[in-house]
C-alpha cells in the first residue's frame, strides 16, 4: 500500500461550462487549486488545440503553478509538477517540468535526449538534475516494463476500471494492475478511479491514482484529504 499516494490531475477544459474563454479561465483556476491542494502532477492534456494555442495556454498554466508556489506558506510548500501531453517541444518552450507520452509516442529515452540536447534551454532550468519528469501511458504490464527500461519517471496504467462514458472500453482490472506494479518505476492507476475504489488500486501496489473527473469535478482539498487519509 502506498504510504503517501501520488496524485495526478489530467486536464480537460471541455468539461467546464461556458464559451472557450470561460473554459480556459476555469481550467487555469483548477490548475492553481490543484497545486495549492498538494496534487503531485498535473498533465495539460488539451489535445484539440493547435501547437500555438497549446503553447499559449501552457505558459499560463506554468504561471499558475509558479504563482501557487510563490504564495505557499513555509510549512506547506507547493511541489506540484506540470507536464505537457505528448509535446516535448511545447514543454521545453514554456519551461514545464516534463512531458507525458502516449503509449505510441517517442520513447522516454528519446524525449529525454531531446530535452537535454544543446540548444534546448534545459541548462537554464531551475533544477536541471531533476528535469525532465517523463510519464508514459501504458495499457499492459509489458508496456510498463518497457517504459521503465526506457527511463520513464513513472507510468500511468489504464483503464483499470470501466470508464464513465466509455462502457465498451475493456477494463484491465486489478490483477493486471498488480502485475504492472512489479516494474521498477511508480505506477499510477487510471480509468474509472473514484474515491470509493482508489484504495483497492493502492492495495494492488499502485503508487497513486490519476484522473480527470476525480479531480476536476470535485473540491480538491477534500479529494486530496480523503485519498491521503
Amino acid at each position: 500500500m502506498a504510504v503517501r499516494p501520488l496524485l495526478y490531475y489530467i486536464t480537460d477544459r471541455t468539461g467546464f461550462p461556458g464559451d472557450e474563454a470561460a473554459r480556459r479561465r476555469r481550467l487555469l483556476e483548477k490548475i492553481a487549486e490543484a497545486a495549492r491542494a498538494g496534487v503531485d502532477y498535473i498533465q495539460l492534456r488539451e489535445k484539440d488545440l493547435s501547437a500555438r494555442e497549446l503553447e499559449h495556454l501552457a505558459r499560463k498554466a506554468v504561471g499558475a503553478v509558479r504563482q501557487a508556489r510563490a504564495q505557499a506558506s513555509g510549512n506547506r510548500p507547493v511541489t506540484t509538477a506540470l507536464l505537457i501531453n505528448s509535446r516535448t517541444d511545447v514543454a521545453l518552450a514554456v519551461d514545464a517540468d516534463g512531458v507525458h507520452l502516449r503509449s505510441d509516442d517517442v520513447s522516454p529515452k528519446d524525449s529525454r535526449e531531446i530535452w537535454r540536447s544543446p540548444g534546448s534551454g534545459a541548462q537554464t532550468r531551475e533544477k536541471p538534475e531533476s528535469r525532465p519528469l517523463i510519464g508514459v501511458s501504458c495499457h499492459t504490464p509489458e508496456e510498463v516494463a518497457e517504459a521503465a527500461a526506457q527511463g520513464a519517471s513513472f507510468a500511468v496504467f489504464a483503464p483499470v476500471f470501466e470508464k464513465k462514458g466509455a462502457p465498451g472500453a475493456q477494463a484491465a482490472g486489478l490483477a493486471q494492475l498488480r502485475k504492472a506494479c512489479q516494474a521498477k518505476i511508480p505506477v499510477l492507476a487510471l480509468g474509472g478511479v473514484t474515491l470509493s475504489n482508489a484504495r483497492s488500486c493502492l492495495d494492488a501496489g499502485a503508487a497513486g491514482v490519476a484522473g480527470i473527473r476525480l479531480f476536476q469535478e470535485n473540491d480538491l482539498e477534500h479529494v486530496v484529504r480523503l485519498l491521503r487519509g
